[in-house]
Order: structure tokens, then sequence, then C-alpha cells
């Protein structure tokens, strides 16, 4: 994310709880009923805010994932050294949502076509990559990455780096549900609004009632 302002503001939607520990997020317990995915997909705040709005998901954290460095931080994750990319850890109730949907979600919450940046955020620690934990959610990806190609929901190929999970580090406790408390920020407004909207204007049946909209 470049040049942006952190303004108070909470728009009330989001109910999920994250702990903090030493300033950063914890991850949440797997629930038995509870699946896990994670995505990589630009900046973390619009992803963030793309996935929670969906049904079936109960929590989504914000972090970094991809990279060699052990506990990064945000601005060591700037530095383009560590090797992570800005990412999310989503929980979700896989009798309400498939890990299909997710990735069809995925893919609207942000332009696969564009390598190494999301539009104005320029870096490997923006690229686009879909992790999997399976052989199965493997086939999953590469399935609906070749049926939305086909449809030309956006311009050029997709470059999303298909790679399997190794480890998720939550972010900074400030980065999470940033997109939420701060619907003022500049950056918010005119970057990650657009993202959220476009999934929820194309897969609005996803949509959890409570947002706006549906």
């Amino acid at each position: 994310m470049t040049g942006f302002v952190i303004l108070a503001g909470c728009s009330g939607k989001n109910s999920q709880k994250i702990s903090s520990n030493n300033g950063f997020a914890v991850l949440p317990a797997v629930m038995p009923n509870e699946a896990v995915a994670t995505f990589a997909g630009g900046c973390f705040w619009a992803m963030q805010e793309s996935m929670l709005q969906l049904k079936g998901v109960n929590t989504v954290v914000s972090g970094y994932a991809g990279g060699t460095t052990s506990n990064p931080t945000y601005d060591e994750v700037l530095t383009k050294t560590t090797g992570h990319a800005e990412a999310v850890q989503v929980y979700y109730d896989p009798s309400t949502i498939t890990f299909e949907q997710l990735v069809t979600a995925f893919f609207y919450a942000h332009d696969p076509t564009e390598l190494n940046r999301q539009g104005p955020d320029i870096g490997s620690d923006y690229r686009s990559i879909a992790f999997f934990r399976s052989s199965e959610e493997l086939k999953t990806i590469s399935k609906v990455m070749h049926q939305l190609e086909l449809k030309s929901i956006y311009n050029g190929s997709f470059v999303t780096a298909m790679e399997p999970f190794e480890v998720f580090y939550p972010a900074e406790i400030n980065h999470q549900d940033y997109y939420e408390k701060n619907p003022w920020d500049p950056y918010i407004r005119s970057v990650s609004k657009p993202k959220v909207l476009h999934v929820r204007d194309n897969l609005r049946s996803l949509i959890k009632p409570s947002y706006p909209g549906n």
C-alpha cells in the first residue's frame, strides 16, 4: 500500500475477533467444522474484507506467506527481501462455502493478470498466489483459473502462482480489519473498495445478508 493515512472509523459489519500478542495478530484455533485456505492477491486490506463478506467465512487474518524469513514484520516485507507476499488466511465452514467458491472469490478480489503488482502497489510482495494444501485443491485452483480465463473477466492471461502451503505469519494487529476501521482512508476508498465491490457485485449469492447491497 502506498501513501496511506490512518483515519478511525467503523462500519459495524465485522463481528470477527482477532487476539493480539506483542503487537501481532494471533491465529485462531481451527474448529472441528472449519477448513483453512490461504491466498495472496495484493494489499491484504482489501483481500481480508473481500473474503470476510462471504457466507460461511468465520475469520480472516491478514499476514505474510510465500517467503523465507520467519516472523517477518510489515516493514521487512516492504523491503522485498523476505520473499513474502501480503496474504490472508481464511477460516471457513465447508458445508456453507466450498473451496472452489473461495478460489472464485479470490480471483474476483484482485487482478490476477498483473505480475508482481496490484494497481499502484508494485513489487513481489503484492504478487498473486493461490496456496494449496492437497492435490484436490491444486486441481480446483487450476480448473477455476481456466474457467475464468475463458470468460475473459480480465484482459490478458492469469499470472497467479499455485504453490503448496508451508507457513502463514500473521501481520501486526493494526493491519487486521483495516478496511472496516478506516472507511475514509483515501487508499481504502480509491483502491480497496472497488475490489471488495467487484466481488460483491459479481458473486452476490455468496455474500452474507448483513452486507449492504445484498
